[in-house]
């Protein structure tokens, strides 16, 4: 029998449950973070001891901007698992995010309701 095999049952799914990749927390470090913030690996973070499997595939799949969405898919686990192995990963420095960069370029309302009043005086 494989190693891949002695980790899934046909029947129960992953013998790994999704709460014991993060040690039974439940609530992400960082609760700014949504389903469609940007993720990318900083390689600023040299170390990259004491991190976790999943960890690890989290920091090879956002070479190129990914998602926190399109990382609990890759991972097969439940967006919550995601947050909080990404969260993890943000505090070490081995991922950044936009959520300042989505931030600055939102148009406030003001500007937006203006442009929409010109648009109906064509």
């Amino acid at each position: 029998m494989s190693d891949d095999q002695l980790w899934l049952d046909e029947e129960s799914g992953p013998l790994v449950r999704p709460y014991a990749m993060v040690h039974g927390r439940t609530r992400p470090a960082r609760p700014e973070l949504d389903v469609a913030t940007q993720l990318l690996t900083s390689w600023s973070g040299a170390d990259r001891s004491g991190i976790s499997v999943e960890h690890e595939e989290i920091l090879r799949l956002c070479v190129r901007p990914m998602s926190i969405a399109e990382v609990a898919a890759h991972l097969d686990t439940p967006i919550v698992v995601a947050k909080v192995l990404v969260s993890d990963l943000i505090d070490r420095g081995d991922l950044v995010t936009d959520k300042a960069s989505r931030q600055a370029q939102r148009p406030n309302r003001q500007l937006l309701e203006a442009v929409l009043e010109g648009v109906r005086r064509l």
